[in-house]
């Protein structure tokens, strides 16, 4: 039985290639790879530098990295060199000087952005239903109010502080003598320590710690007597 031919290597190869022109592939070539774009440096200088040197002491570069003077004053700059500037944010603490109180308070304002906010579906009125909310014809639901419509501007707390002064027990006007006092009482109380570390209590002093810290920086400490 006769043996099939078997097509040359050039004959193979111009089957192939008339294949690919046949099936409109045309001519096939590799993918080019193209160069990394050259990326900026984290660390370059910034475009807002005043062009003067260096703010640490006895440093003669040039000042062209920018740096928060304090906590209180985040919008004025310190101007360092590429590695004093290193140094200052390797040593930077925010809380600095502040007590656990104070930064669990901060931590807690900073996840509202530093506006005063409260439990779902408390909004610090000091009544369930206002008069003019509510019709009442035949006033059977008013019948036991001692006094009606809303309570005298000067009773009112303001908005803000009605929430912090409901978590401490507290009614308005108060001083911030009294919020003190009742801040340490209700601390001890609720302290964690003092209740076999119970995690309600934990939670329950996080709340009083951050309505002592909004009265407190609103309220003004009553002004002592001179003495004779």
């Amino acid at each position: 039985m006769p043996r099939p031919l078997r097509p040359s290597s050039g004959t193979a190869s111009s089957v192939v290639a008339g294949g690919c022109q046949a099936a409109g592939m045309g001519h096939i070539t590799p993918p080019m790879t193209s160069r990394p774009t050259a990326r900026s440096r984290s660390y370059a200088p910034d475009p807002a530098a005043p062009g003067r040197t260096c703010d640490m002491p006895g440093c003669g570069a040039a000042g062209e990295y920018r740096a928060p003077k304090s906590r209180l004053n985040l919008h004025e700059y310190w101007w360092f060199c590429l590695e004093h500037v290193r140094a200052y944010n390797g040593s930077w603490d925010y809380y600095k000087g502040m007590t656990p109180a104070e930064i669990e308070a901060h931590m807690r304002a900073d996840t509202a952005w530093q506006r005063p906010s409260w439990p779902l579906g408390h909004n610090g009125s000091h009544h369930a239903f206002e008069d003019e909310l509510l019709r009442d014809p035949l006033h059977v639901l008013s019948a036991g109010r001692v006094r009606r419509g809303p309570p005298p501007a000067s009773d009112r707390a303001p908005t803000e502080l009605r929430e912090p002064l409901a978590t401490l027990g507290l009614s308005w006007p108060t001083t911030l003598d009294a919020v003190k006092l009742r801040y340490k009482e209700l601390a001890k109380r609720h302290h964690p320590d003092a209740n076999g570390g119970s995690r309600e209590s934990e939670e329950r002093l996080k709340t009083i710690n951050l309505a002592y810290a909004t009265l407190r920086s609103r309220l003004l400490p009553e002004p002592r007597a001179a003495a004779g």
